[in-house]
């Protein structure tokens, strides 16, 4: 039996010195900052600040779940509160660990996956005090309806939408900002009606092609068929399969216990890929695969370490390669709504900073977050492809140019109706303004005169959305002449894109499917109803789309991650 080593030589067998621990172990992680990353783009901490998403954190500690009137709350989390059931520093932890399984339907992200930051959150929370909780936002009033066209809700209203109604945002429309009053309106969601089907054009039909009751968001066709599904709060990455393409008839876990997966790609492309690349919140991995794989047959290998050095609020991480295979793709979004903590200088100056990061690169906590970087496929030389895209949720390499496509949710809280989101191609070393400006030349107005040197060297979007309609996945649609659900011939090329659907309009938009026009593999300016009939009222939806896939046989897939009803769009 060995001699115990003494306690007090242990720091020298690892080169450290007594001090050095000491000062490493009293250091307490900052739970306010931990709230600004992870909390604040949703919820307030003071009475002095508005809420919009979600519903105050002042005055948590103590206040009956779902205890704050103007809130879409989760039928889990509104039965909690109709019990009486109170937040206390216990109950937060519980909640802040796993959301989904404490409160099943809710819609917010892991975003405190370590227990040391969770209950330094949990106890900054417990000193958030004030008088009283502010309105919530959402009770706001709406923009006026004699205002300029582009400037009313009335002229987007979701009552309109329908299969066939074309849109067209302009530029030259856009209302300055705060003509209108920043909503907070997050949607209830509410149980799909007896008997109602999603709309879709006359001469297609629609149906259920499988249920998923772990709502992934994310869905990837692998090159033999099968459908790959990816779930971030449920931390795993599944497949379907059909053997008719009508319906799902099996379903596999194909990887579990992930860090909250969100993107991934088959590589190298072609027939036979010999990888499944997953981006989850802070790293890459890859997993062993060939055609047909049901279950990962080897545990993952991790390709990139570390992605940023702070995780919080925007959780998505998009990944693709390029049609080469030689370059991997990863859009990571912003850390907050428009940089207002940063300051106005970076670190060092200006000039060496944009060298080592890209024209308009952020820093602080904003380093590496709006952009989308790019890696040789075995993970090495990182470096910044372009910069600005606030959150470029969607990100997809259209098949006939070889073009980098990013759909992109764009900030808040400047009115219902700006900016808009948008659809653009994506190009090496372009800068598409965040947080500085917005849809090209626009300054934000919360930012003014910091960086005028930017002005006339923003790249203005190709297609604008209308405003907080949340673009999500997308697809080219394409598909064998011969196939047995091949869509009419005017379809091939054009792309489709789910919107997700507002929470911060007063004028509820989105919630739908819809045919972007292509030509020449550039977006036209216009859009068009695909799939609708989601939303219920201004409050209420029974679903939300987030992404798309076109299967073999020709037909279209679109998947809701609020129900996890996956629908199969086939011509009649």
């Amino acid at each position: 039996m060995h001699q115990a080593t003494p306690i007090r030589l242990l720091p020298l067998l690892f080169g450290l010195t007594l001090a050095a621990i000491q000062t490493t172990q009293a250091a307490p992680l900052d739970g306010k900052r931990i709230f600004q990353n992870n909390c604040a783009m949703c919820h307030s901490a003071s009475p002095d600040m508005a809420t919009l998403a979600g519903p105050p954190l002042f005055n948590v500690v103590g206040r009956k779940v779902a205890g704050v009137a103007g809130f879409a709350y989760s039928d889990a989390l509104s039965a909690l509160g109709a019990k009486n059931k109170r937040w206390t520093a216990q109950e937060l932890e519980l909640f802040l660990k796993d959301p989904s399984a404490y409160a099943p339907g809710t819609s917010m992200p892991i975003a405190v996956a370590q227990p040391a930051e969770r209950a330094a959150l949990v106890a900054y929370l417990a000193t958030a005090k004030g008088k009283a909780a502010i309105p919530a936002a959402s009770q706001a009033p709406a923009a006026s309806a004699n205002t300029n066209a582009n400037n009313t809700s009335k002229e987007e209203h979701w009552s309109d939408d329908q299969p066939g109604r074309i849109h067209a945002v302009r530029m030259a429309d856009l209302p300055p900002p705060f003509a209108s009053a920043s909503a907070g309106n997050n949607p209830k969601t509410v149980p799909r009606p007896q008997g109602v089907l999603p709309s879709v054009p006359a001469n297609f039909a629609v149906n259920l092609w499988a249920t998923d009751p772990d709502r992934g968001r994310v869905m990837v066709k692998a090159p033999n068929g099968d459908i790959f599904i990816s779930s971030t709060t449920k931390r795993l990455i599944k497949v379907f399969r059909s053997s008719t393409g009508a319906t799902a008839d099996k379903i596999s876990v194909f990887a579990d216990k992930l860090d909250r997966p969100f993107g991934f790609a088959f590589w190298p492309a072609g027939p036979n890929p010999q990888y499944l690349y997953v981006a989850n919140v802070n790293s890459i991995i890859r997993f062993p695969y060939k055609n047909g794989d049901l279950v990962a047959g080897a545990p993952a290998e991790v390709v990139v370490p570390t992605l940023t050095a702070e995780t919080g609020s925007h959780s998505s991480r998009t990944l693709v390669f390029s049609r080469d295979g030689k370059t991997m793709y990863l859009s990571i979004g912003s850390a907050s709504n428009v940089a207002e903590g940063i300051g106005a200088m970076p670190p060092e100056p200006l000039k060496h900073w944009e060298a080592k990061h890209g024209l308009g690169a952020a820093w602080g906590s904003e380093l590496d977050r709006a952009v989308v970087l790019a890696f040789d496929a075995d993970g090495k030389n990182k470096r910044t492809f372009a910069t600005g895209l606030r959150n470029c949720v969607g990100m997809y390499l259209y098949p006939r140019t070889g073009d980098l496509l990013c759909s992109v949710n764009e900030r808040d809280m400047l009115g219902d109706n700006l900016p808009p989101d948008y659809l653009t191609r994506v190009k090496d070393g372009g800068h598409y303004g965040w947080p500085w400006h917005y849809i090209g030349n626009n300054e934000e107005p919360r930012l003014q005169g910091q960086r005028p040197d930017l002005k006339g060297k923003v790249t203005a979007p190709d297609l604008l959305l209308t405003a907080h309609s949340a673009p999500l996945g997308m697809i080219m649609y394409d598909a064998p002449a011969a196939a047995q659900a091949a869509f009419p011939q005017e379809y091939p090329g054009d792309v489709f894109l789910a919107l997700h659907g507002s929470w911060n309009r007063a004028t509820r938009t989105g919630s739908k499917v819809v045919r972007v026009f292509m030509k020449d593999g550039v977006p036209t300016g216009k859009y068009q109803d695909f799939m609708t009939g989601f939303v219920v009222s201004d409050k209420k939806v029974w679903g939300r789309p987030s992404s798309v896939v076109v299967q073999d046989d020709g037909s279209l897939l679109v998947d809701d991650d609020v129900t996890g009803e996956i629908w199969r769009v086939a011509p009649k």
